[in-house]
């Protein structure tokens, strides 16, 4: 195939001429216009109805419209005179977690900045504004505000960049974003569970002082908009507002920084059956060793010991859960309480038993056999029937079933002598004073522990519902 200027000479030798055919090209191109021109001005014709696409139009392109080249965006609009002013207003989408361990808490929120920047303005017949995206904002000048005390903190970007730029024919401009924020709140925990805990989340310029940018509310308190369903499972929402102050910096100076406050009351509802209850409940089950008798040893200090690692356990899993402060908190004074009540109650058969040990030793050495004449069986008989079924448990190797014959004649004559002397019926009176006092450390107890500890829930109750 040979090029000439005549046309194409194929391999056959045909000559093929291109101008002709791009001639009739041409035509054909032109009837087609022509027609779509005259079709387009029939009355009813929907090519008529089409708006142009401006996009395609070169003298539309933003950046031009904009004169984003004429201008150095780097520097703040009024650049060497007055502050310009910035307002802010907040939308919040959700209230995601609060931390006591960290002492934080994580917001989402749409963060809307509003000014006037006379650089962007543009011609426009319809007044009507421009809405872009997140790419030309790095090509013009935006506040640089920042979160204070913020720890983490991020632009969310599924499934693009959450960004929005709005420019307005006289200059105005609307630059949105929506942001999740983790934020530092110190927080007083001397009153937890029963407390009331109040966060901010604060708003500043990083580079510009007053002199230069000016940050303010744009419409008071309404500026700051929440959503009715926004909720917490450990927090009621009490109150939302704003607040502005000035913060100072020794080294550049004074800033405007908004505040975004909010209260939050902890429920209560969650530790009462979690701590509260399970704590009540092992002191009062502490209770029921003072109506068991003071032999059942087996019974009593298993019970002790057993509420005594039930209210560690309680302790040991609500601390674990906590910051380590360095002062006392309200559910520590609670429980730590209840763990001096439970312990006190094991103390407590402790004094019992060894009271009772020390009277027995006593009982058992008054009642030593001496070297006595016979006397009459009545008077026998008498004696016998002034002890208890326990004063012969007691006696040890002195039972009479153990004793036979010479012996145990001088047994009961020992014990005869010994009344009519009045020697063993003041040992059986001190005997039995004895087991009054004993038994009535446990009567006692049963009246004093429970008026104590619900005196004291009284107390606690009527300072933290306050």
């Amino acid at each position: 195939m040979i090029i000439t200027s005549a046309g194409i000479i194929t391999a056959k030798g045909d000559i093929t001429n291109t101008k002709s055919s791009d001639l009739h090209c041409t035509y054909g191109f032109k009837r087609e216009t022509s027609r779509r021109e005259r079709e387009a001005h029939k009355p009813g014709s929907t090519l008529l109805m089409r708006s142009p696409d401006v996009t395609k139009a070169p003298f539309t392109k933003s950046e031009q419209l904009l004169e984003l080249d004429d201008h150095d965006f780097t520097m703040r609009p009024g650049f060497g005179g007055a502050a310009i002013p910035v307002g802010v207003d907040v939308q919040l989408e959700s209230l995601d977690t609060i931390s006591e361990v960290d002492m934080d808490f994580t917001i989402t929120l749409y963060l809307r900045h509003y000014w006037k920047d006379e650089r962007l303005s543009f011609p426009s017949n319809t007044n009507q504004s421009m809405t872009f995206d997140g790419r030309l904002v790095k090509k013009i000048w935006v506040p640089d505000t920042f979160f204070v005390h913020s720890k983490r903190s991020f632009i969310h970007d599924t499934t693009t960049e959450n960004v929005m730029l709005r420019v307005y024919p006289d200059g105005k401009v609307l630059y949105s974003l929506r942001v999740t924020v983790t934020a530092m709140c110190n927080m007083d925990l001397s009153h937890f569970p029963l407390d009331t805990q109040t966060c901010s989340l604060e708003i500043e310029s990083y580079a510009y002082t007053d002199d230069d940018l000016m940050l303010y509310w744009k419409r008071g308190n309404k500026s700051l908009q929440t959503d009715e369903k926004i909720s917490l499972s450990q927090f009621l929402i009490q109150e939302f507002h704003t607040t502005t102050k000035l913060a100072f910096y020794s080294s550049t100076g004074w800033y405007n920084r908004l505040y975004i406050n909010f209260t939050l009351r902890r429920h209560i509802f969650f530790f009462l059956l979690q701590t509260y209850f399970p704590a009540t409940l092992m002191v009062m089950l502490s209770w029921v060793s003072f109506w068991i008798d003071r032999r059942a040893v087996p019974a009593r200090v298993p019970l002790g010991i057993t509420t005594v690692l039930t209210m560690s356990t309680i302790i040991t899993g609500v601390n674990a859960s906590m910051p380590r402060v360095s002062y006392i908190k309200a559910v520590d004074i609670y429980l730590w309480v209840s763990f001096v009540f439970v312990f006190l109650s094991v103390i407590e058969y402790a004094a019992v038993n060894y009271l009772s040990t020390v009277q027995e030793r006593k009982i058992q050495s008054s009642r030593l056999p001496c070297s006595c004449g016979m006397t009459h069986p009545g008077q026998m008989m008498m004696m016998s029937s002034s002890y208890s079924d326990m004063d012969m448990m007691t006696t040890g190797n002195y039972g009479m079933s153990e004793l036979s014959g010479d012996k145990q004649e001088q047994f009961l004559m020992n014990l005869v002598l010994d009344n009519e002397q009045g020697t063993q019926r003041p040992a059986v009176t001190s005997k039995s004073s004895l087991l009054i006092d004993t038994h009535a450390i446990d009567k006692y107890s049963r009246v004093i522990f429970p008026g104590a500890y619900s005196l004291f829930n009284i107390i606690y109750w009527s300072i933290y519902l306050q």
